[in-house]
């Protein structure tokens, strides 16, 4: 899938946050525990309604032909300065827009909302929209058990303040490919951006994302799968351990309906095995996804 996590250019960003004071340690612990509440509950999730067979795989499949809004809440403990915790609220909408009966385009919007620490201890919290990215990919119509993709991919300098965003303009390359079985999933989606425009006292921007996917669905409940979808990041910009973004993660996932909506929620851990300096190690995700079949 496109960056189910954030885009390096909220990665760039991790100092975020409100002020390190007796009040806002305690509040971020209660919004940690809170996560990782929401995340063991989708385990015991029962499923309210049975689902039409193959929707949870469409949900979790970046081709499909298929609208959806996908609502991502992460949690980074521990960044820099005082490893305090970032919070990005991310709303990801997927509308596919049919070119005739052979040909889709399937686009992909994702706009952070950000909250982290100042960049020195003392500073105000910072708050707002990080940039935006947008994806349009070419697929075939859904054909047998394999789907791809090429396209291109845009960044829209929107954050509301210069440590939220690039501050630039780019463009560059997507493509990706998935395979649908039974019960297992496997995909691949690549991209690299290139700033072309923006401000120009800010860093080019020369950025890689890698999004390896793995999803199971279990034989006695075909709405309920775990998943693995890290999204691997490379900064060319940088250098050394400046460089590479390299999470492994374990989600877990229910598909349900509440009344005539489908809905999948999934709770999602990351270790980021290989990280910059003053980077989160671990991230907690919950995502919550509004599907509606055609």
């Amino acid at each position: 899938m496109l960056a189910a996590q954030t885009t390096d250019a909220t990665y760039a960003i991790k100092n975020e946050g409100h002020r390190v004071d007796n009040v806002s340690i305690p509040l971020n612990r209660m919004r940690i525990r809170y996560a990782i509440a929401v995340i063991l509950t989708v385990w015991a999730l029962p499923a309210f309604a049975q689902e039409a067979p193959g929707l949870v795989k469409d949900a979790k499949n970046p081709f499909a032909d298929l609208i959806n809004l996908q609502v991502f809440y992460d949690v980074y403990p521990g960044v820099a300065p005082a490893s305090n915790t970032q919070q990005v609220l991310t709303l990801q909408p997927l509308i596919p827009i049919h070119l005739n009966s052979d040909w889709i385009i399937i686009t992909r919007t994702i706009l952070p909302i950000i909250e982290q620490p100042g960049a020195a201890p003392g500073q105000d919290w910072i708050r707002g929209p990080g940039d935006t990215q947008f994806a349009a990919l070419l697929s075939p119509s859904r054909v047998g058990s394999l789907d791809w993709g090429v396209g291109t991919v845009f960044q829209l300098p929107t954050a509301s303040n210069d440590a939220l965003g690039q501050g630039k303009w780019g463009a560059g390359p997507g493509a990706g490919v998935q395979w649908t079985g039974t019960q297992w999933t496997l995909g691949v989606v690549l991209l690299n951006i290139w700033s072309f425009a923006g401000d120009s006292n800010r860093p080019p921007v020369n950025e890689m994302q890698l999004t390896p996917t793995v999803n199971y669905t279990f034989r006695d409940n075909p709405n309920r799968y775990l998943s693995y979808s890290p999204t691997i990041t490379a900064n060319w910009q940088a250098s050394g351990d400046e460089r590479w973004t390299v999470p492994i993660s374990l989600g877990i996932g229910q598909l349900f309906k509440l009344g005539h909506q489908s809905i999948n929620v999934q709770g999602t851990t990351y270790y980021n095995v290989v990280a910059p300096p003053g980077s989160s190690r671990w991230t907690l995700e919950v995502l919550v996804q509004f599907l509606f079949p055609q």
